[in-house]
């Protein structure tokens, strides 16, 4: 099926029209099913994929009960991405535009800027695992870092020679942020050559170390006491693993608005997201399993890993390498969907080298040293914390595209403040009403989580539905707006 929408040819409103936020015409749209593989397999192949794999192992899952958490995972949440993926490829618009027709043409700002904040917490995430990777080799050469005085309150939870790279690290990303987002082309090449070379070489140092091989890495039983226990843990992973791409679930359409058919997207999502998620995270579990052979303890963070290692030299090439590699990630995937976020609050005076400042900001506010501490922090509080607020909006926009409006979209009228989707005052309250109802079902068991509220407190089958965030969200928030828009409809 060729794409065949064109930009709208009516004048659009300045506030709400940009050259980043306008429609793709058909001639520039040439990303072909290979394109939407290559860019999976390119995101799928990073640190914190490793970690989500190694957190399962560190948490009690065996390996084979890891994988196939983070199998289904993927899966599940491949369909939200191909679905709202769609409007992207058939009208060339990005994400924030696409929420309009939901949300309104102001009230999209609600959405996007859900997302945007979750991504800010990547970039401080991936910024963390960059700039430790470079305190992981200085400290090698220069012992004397690890003794630096305290400069941060205990409550900080950041020693000063981490935090002197960390913030290194972040100056160096903004650094590629002034110079444009094109700067990091080269990068992300170097980055699809060494990750799998270095994650092989992970590989082979884990199977050659452990006396027998795989043998004793597969044969690490789980630790559960029992079969609740394992439960107990499987559903909030599984949310985890659905909300570590929940962001790419509703922003997909940034990067499906530039494919040559329908069939180019969902062939190459479903060939690039699931396959690639697995493989690089069984060579996460193989290690991660090893270190508690080798170690006797289980070493879930690779920078760490490989500060374990004898030679100073291997271990200040990978540190090296690790960093190019997650500022490469961190910008393609981190800066640019919420940079376009940000600029949708004001087209016409942020643009993405204000949205990039921005989010490197927020980034550093959201303390993401302490989001990757534990698995626990890792999985529990961060990926399924923002699946609860994502969930909805997934929720949202997909019952509005789908069933209430059946994929048919007026571009030109998503451009427009006095269109059919300016709503009241440009907010669709049916929306943000649906959206809340998706959210306040999981704030009980959010905050017994992080401990403001105690478990007590709380009856049992409240806060469980915590470990389910993601999926109450969406299927709450998605039928709870198609009622209401079609109480709205009939009374209009």
């Amino acid at each position: 099926m060729q794409i065949t929408q064109e930009i709208p040819q009516t004048l659009p409103s300045a506030s709400l029209y940009s050259e980043d936020l306008a429609p793709v015409p058909v001639a520039k749209r040439t990303w072909t099913t290979w394109n939407y593989a290559a860019l999976w397999i390119s995101m799928s192949l990073c640190i914190p994929t490793y970690m989500l794999a190694s957190s399962l192992i560190d948490g009690g899952m065996n390996w084979w009960q890891a994988i196939l958490t983070i199998f289904l995972g993927n899966t599940i949440v491949l369909v939200p991405m191909i679905l709202n993926g769609h409007a992207g490829a058939k009208y060339g618009i990005p994400f924030p535009v696409f929420a309009r027709a939901s949300f309104g043409t102001i009230g999209a700002n609600i959405p996007a800027m859900l997302r945007a904040i979750v991504a800010c917490g990547w970039f401080g995430i991936q910024t963390w695992i960059g700039g430790f990777a470079l305190y992981q080799m200085l400290r090698l050469w220069f012992p004397a870092m690890e003794q630096l005085p305290a400069i941060f309150p205990a409550s900080f939870g950041l020693q000063t020679g981490p935090a002197i790279c960390f913030f290194l690290f972040w100056l160096l990303n903004m650094y590629v942020v002034y110079l444009g987002v094109n700067s990091i082309k080269k990068l992300l090449v170097f980055k699809a050559i060494f990750l799998p070379v270095a994650a092989l070489a992970l590989l082979y140092w884990a199977i050659h170390t452990v006396k027998g091989g795989l043998g004793p890495i597969l044969t690490s039983p789980a630790r559960f006491p029992n079969d609740a226990a394992f439960w107990a843990f499987f559903f909030p992973g599984l949310t985890g693993m659905v909300g570590f791409w929940a962001t790419l679930s509703l922003n997909i359409p940034d990067f499906t608005r530039y494919a040559v058919s329908q069939k180019a997207q969902v062939r190459g999502q479903i060939i690039g997201l699931p396959p690639s998620m697995t493989l690089f995270a069984f060579i996460g579990v193989v290690v991660t399993s090893a270190t508690t052979i080798i170690y006797g303890t289980t070493i879930w963070d690779p920078v760490v890993l490989a500060g374990k290692f004898e030679s100073k030299v291997m271990v200040s090439i990978a540190m090296i390498a690790v960093a190019i590699s997650t500022l490469a990630t961190n910008i393609a995937a981190n800066i640019v969907s919420p940079a376009n976020d940000f600029a949708h609050l004001a087209p016409a005076k942020i643009n993405f080298r204000t949205g990039g400042y921005i989010t490197g900001i927020i980034g550093i506010l959201i303390f993401p040293w302490k989001l990757v501490a534990d698995p626990s922090g890792y999985i529990f509080t961060w990926l399924v914390g923002y699946s609860s607020l994502l969930g909805p909006v997934g929720g949202i926009l997909i019952a509005d595209y789908y069933v209430v409006r059946k994929k048919q979209l007026v571009v030109e009228e998503l451009y427009q403040q006095d269109g059919r989707y300016r709503y009241n005052n440009g907010f669709n309250s049916q929306a943000i009403i649906a959206l809340l109802l998706g959210i306040i079902p999981n704030i009980p068991g959010f905050l017994t989580n992080i401990g403001v509220v105690s478990k007590e407190a709380v009856p049992g089958w409240i806060s469980n539905l915590y470990h389910y965030a993601w999926f109450v969200g969406f299927f709450v928030s998605g039928a709870t707006y198609i009622l209401l828009m079609k109480y709205r409809n009939k009374t209009t």
